[in-house]
């Protein structure tokens, strides 16, 4: 028996620019997603996807070597389709053995179970964690893996293969990660709020890409804003590097910040984080931060200390 994890994410800065080569914070999260491997006797590949609440949420079968779909069930009150998970799963499969022949070739078959330790609507990473564990599990690069099925910057690949924060940049192609530390003398003031929406990030980056235009002075400054959160020692300086990073991405996207919409009231300041309109936010406050939000209807409000590695 083989057992891989990998770690959640959160983009904290340089949402939609980290495509373009900004330089961009990120952390990995305490909460991921594991992927154990156990040999059988058929010549197939029997897969099991658990949540945290030890539900068995989708299941597939899969014949050996080719890799073919010959059954699949799925928890029916998600808004998913069994059938674009499993050929999603099944894309993510051959990919890592076309990188690596080896991978899946041999007498034996396997059962495969995955087990997540946050919410599957949260957007922590559940495709991310998922393709690094397979690409642990193939012996294939995670960056490639991801770029041949699901696309993206690769951030996320980046934050569960490691267990601090990092800086995080693309250049051209290539993939460049700094560990950093970031743990502010005001964390105490810092939470992270979900949103109940879980945010298409494709559908966010397809947005993007068709409203941006020349984009090097806000690419310089987001990659700025960046390194100047890392040394900030104040929160009142930190709330300001959060108005100035909003108003940029609210310009290119043309979307009104979150707490314009939402939480105009709200007497800290609020940072969408990732594909704006969903997922978590993150905002500064103090010990009336939680009942704030949760009077509103946001239940998942976590402390800063308590979501980052």
């Amino acid at each position: 028996m083989k057992n891989y994890y990998s770690n959640g994410k959160l983009l904290l800065t340089g949402e939609y620019l980290v495509l373009d080569g900004a330089k961009s914070l990120a952390i990995p999260t305490k909460y991921g997603q594991d992927l154990v491997v156990q040999k059988i006797k058929e010549s197939s590949l029997i897969w099991e996807s658990y949540d945290t609440l030890n539900n068995c949420w989708f299941t597939a079968e899969f014949r050996l070597p080719d890799v073919r779909i010959t059954s699949e069930t799925f928890d029916s009150d998600s808004d998913d389709s069994k059938e674009t998970i499993a050929k999603t799963l099944q894309k993510i499969l051959l990919e890592a053995k076309r990188m690596n022949s080896d991978f899946l070739n041999s007498d034996s078959g396997f059962l495969v179970k995955t087990n997540l330790t946050f919410s599957r609507d949260w957007g922590l990473g559940t495709s991310s964690t998922l393709i690094n564990n397979i690409a642990q599990w193939a012996k294939v690069d995670a960056f490639e893996l991801l770029q041949n099925s699901f696309g993206g910057s690769g951030y996320d690949i980046a934050c569960a293969q490691n267990n601090s924060p990092i800086i995080y940049q693309l250049k051209g192609t290539v993939s460049q990660v700094e560990e950093v530390k970031f743990n502010p003398n005001f964390a105490n003031q810092l939470y992270f709020v979900h949103l109940n929406v879980k945010q298409d990030s494709k559908k966010g980056i397809r947005r993007y890409k068709e409203l941006k235009g020349e984009l090097k002075q806000e690419i310089k400054r987001v990659s700025k804003i960046a390194d100047e959160m890392i040394i900030c020692n104040t929160i009142t300086e930190f709330e300001k590097l959060i108005i100035e990073h909003e108003q940029i991405i609210s310009k290119i996207i043309q979307n009104k910040p979150v707490k314009e919409i939402l939480f105009s009231d709200y007497f800290g300041e609020v940072k969408s984080l990732g594909a704006w309109g969903g997922d978590f936010i993150l905002v500064t406050g103090n010990e009336n931060t939680p009942s704030y939000f949760k009077q509103k209807g946001f239940e998942t409000v976590i402390p800063f200390n308590e979501m980052i590695l």
